[in-house]
């Protein structure tokens, strides 16, 4: 595979030799290798905006992620991801491939990254204020992520909120948005306008498919952001829209819950959950009717 830049576009070849993509998803960069269509083809959809590096010796790359077949006691029909050369995970069906490498990037920035405070949540900003939607995986975070940056919020995160140690702002991590099951038609009728991936079917966690991040999200990845609000939503269905504040002690016990890397940060980790959550007015929040969700946290701006 062979990667250039001509006119501002990606061309990648359909050569089957496997060869390296540096790819810039900020605050970090990671070499992709892999010869494998269908995630060359899905990387090239859905980071159309990002910044691509030809990759050689002198640039400094965070992450290595190696996506290929299976060997031959593997069988060919799997895909294995490989991390800087190590195989950490099981391997999954080949049509699996391309979500792959998007979980071991989920992996290798909780797993070795200690010099931001990592917390398992989605997070979006307007106006310069960050709102942090954390909760347990079904809880609809990723869903209410998605329906705010089709309306007019921008896309940190949708996986994990990256808390600077030295400042205690919000960094950007903006990647394409990962939703499941029903909510994937959920989202397509919401913002008509969004660009997906393909859907990924049989997976551990359901059907899957991918959000592309829009142009303004990426092109704003440098700016970070004080939290305004931390809201820990959960989808009801037919419930009504219903905001509650939540104390503040309970929230730092719930986002060491949720936090990645607390434990290995000790008085640095506590420290900032601390500043976090002071600076944050902090919520409970049931939901199950999408505009009136989006209405709701607009309202909260004025």
């Amino acid at each position: 595979m062979y990667l250039q830049r001509q006119f501002g576009q990606l061309v990648l070849s359909s050569r089957v030799k496997s060869e390296a993509i540096l790819l810039e998803i900020k605050p970090f960069k990671v070499c992709i290798e892999t010869s494998l269509p269908a995630v060359i083809d899905t990387i090239k959809a859905l980071y159309s905006d990002y910044n691509y590096f030809i990759y050689d010796d002198s640039v400094f790359v965070d992450f290595y992620i190696k996506i290929e077949k299976g060997g031959f006691f593997r069988g060919y029909s799997q895909a294995q991801c490989y991390i800087d050369g190590k195989t950490p995970f099981k391997p999954l069906p080949l049509s699996q491939a391309y979500p792959f490498f998007e979980w071991g990037l989920n992996w290798i920035v909780a797993s070795h990254i200690h010099y931001y405070l990592l917390l398992h949540a989605a997070v979006v900003e307007k106006n310069g204020h960050a709102l942090i939607l954390c909760g347990k995986p079904g809880a609809g975070k990723s869903t209410l992520c998605a329906a705010m940056v089709g309306n007019g919020w921008r896309l940190f995160s949708d996986e994990m909120a990256i808390i600077d140690l030295k400042t205690n702002e919000l960094v950007p991590f903006v990647r394409p948005v990962s939703l499941k099951n029903r909510s994937i038609d959920l989202i397509q009728e919401f913002v008509p306008e969004a660009v997906f991936g393909p859907c990924f079917h049989d997976t551990a966690k359901g059907i899957i498919a991918h959000m592309k991040p829009n142009s303004a999200s990426v092109f704003l990845a440098n700016k970070k952001a004080f939290s305004k609000w931390i809201v820990f939503p959960q989808y009801q269905e037919h419930s009504q829209t219903l905001l509650q504040s939540f104390p503040k002690g309970k929230t730092v016990l719930e986002l060491i819950k949720n936090s990645f890397n607390y434990n290995m940060l000790g008085g640095y980790g506590f420290s900032n959950l601390c500043q976090l959550v002071d600076r944050s007015d902090c919520y409970n929040f049931i939901y199950s009717n999408l505009d009136e969700a989006v209405v709701l946290f607009d309202q909260l701006l004025e």
